[in-house]
């Protein structure tokens, strides 16, 4: 399945609603393509809107961390919404969960570019012991 983008706006605040596979091929490099795009026209400030990506392989967990670090050479950043439990299992395992500020609310993530609001993270430590719990160990 190919990766839908669709772009929308919330508070002065890019958010990308992706729907697909960010794998290699035309998916990694498509999302690398939009985020350069806006990174051009001065978008700087981005949220990835994650809850219909069903896989990520390694080459897309490539292309997030090369959208995020292209951006924060430009005084950007990107957040991430709505991870699938598999999702963040992904970016626990590879110890990426500590490079992307990750959220379960929208209105939490378009927050987090403004210091002075109030702003729900999501508890990674909470996720791995519950993980561990589930898993009987």
């Amino acid at each position: 399945m190919a990766l839908d983008i669709q772009q929308t706006e919330r508070e002065g605040i890019t958010i990308l609603e992706l729907n697909g596979r960010i794998a290699a091929g035309p998916e990694a490099s498509g999302l690398r393509e939009k985020v350069a795009q806006l990174s051009a026209a001065g978008i700087l400030k981005l949220v990835f809107n994650m809850a219909r990506v069903d896989y990520i392989d390694s080459t897309g967990l490539g292309a997030l961390v090369m959208c995020a670090t292209n951006l924060r050479k430009q005084d950007g950043n990107v957040k991430l919404l709505n991870l699938n439990r598999r999702n963040i299992e992904l970016l626990v395992m590879t110890k990426l969960a500590t490079v992307f500020e990750i959220f379960t609310d929208e209105q939490d993530a378009v927050n987090s570019y403004y210091p002075d609001r109030k702003i729900n993270t999501f508890d990674v430590l909470s996720f791995v012991r519950q993980m561990k719990h589930e898993d009987g160990e």
